[in-house]
Formats: C-alpha cells, sequence, structure tokens
C-alpha cells in the first residue's frame, strides 16, 4: 500500500464501472480491481454489478478467505471520501390492502349451501326415473 493514502471521491470512484476499467469500494477503502477482472471466480459480471456503490456487504457475504483479503493489497489505490457516499436505502415495500383469502362474497355461499343440494336430489331423482324398470 502507497505510504501517503489518496482520498478519492464517490462520483470519481463509481465512473470506473466497466470490464476494462473497475473500481471498488470495500470497508472504506478503494480498490481498482480491472487487472482480476478475468481471474475472479465469481466472474466480472459480480464485481461488475458491486460498483457504483459501497460494495462491503456484498463482498463480507460472499465469505471471502484470508488469500483473498491479502490479495486485496495488490489493487488498494486509496481512500473513499466518506462524506461523498450516498446513504443507503433502505427498502419499503409497497402498501398493500389485506388480503382476503376468501374472494367469493357471503350470500353466494349460502345461496349454493342450499341449491348444491336441490339439484344433487333432482339429478338422482332424474336418473332414477330413467332408469327405473317397468
Amino acid at each position: 500500500m502507497a505510504s501517503e493514502k489518496k482520498v478519492l471521491g464517490f462520483e470519481e470512484v463509481s465512473q470506473h464501472n466497466k470490464t476494462k476499467d473497475c473500481w471498488l469500494i470495500i470497508s472504506g477503502k478503494v480498490y481498482d480491481v480491472t487487472a482480476f477482472m478475468d481471474d475472479h471466480p465469481g466472474g466480472d459480471e459480480v464485481l461488475l454489478s458491486s460498483t457504483g456503490k459501497d460494495a462491503t456487504n456484498d463482498f463480507e457475504d460472499v465469505g471471502h478467505s484470508d488469500t483473498a483479503r491479502d490479495m486485496m493489497e495488490k489493487y488498494y489505490i486509496g481512500e473513499i471520501d466518506s462524506s461523498t457516499v450516498p446513504a443507503t436505502r433502505t427498502y419499503v415495500a409497497p402498501s398493500q390492502p389485506a388480503y382476503n383469502q376468501d374472494k367469493t362474497p357471503e350470500f353466494i355461499i349460502k345461496i349454493l349451501q342450499f341449491l348444491v343440494p336441490i339439484l344433487i336430489l333432482g339429478l338422482a331423482l332424474l336418473v332414477r326415473q330413467y332408469t327405473k324398470k317397468e
């Protein structure tokens, strides 16, 4: 790592978001991982999806090995100016009406409770009438 820490703004870092020019912010430090894109075990898409934001949670969620953490040193280019990093937004689910499990109105259920037995009885009588031996 360099003896003098270079402080970079979020806008500058977020512009480096391509396969041939990729910088990541991890734990307040900026890394130029362009040279590592082809060698990353998860592929370059994983790294590209972490550009333009603080990638600390993405990095920690995977559970990188100590070897991977040691390897980061050669890609270190400076510190991020934390005052320029936008606040993370928390997900707010859209409000939805209460779920109505039974979508059938009550009066239809009462009508069906009355009509279905009558229809079954009528059907039974019709079958009996036509199958009756004379």
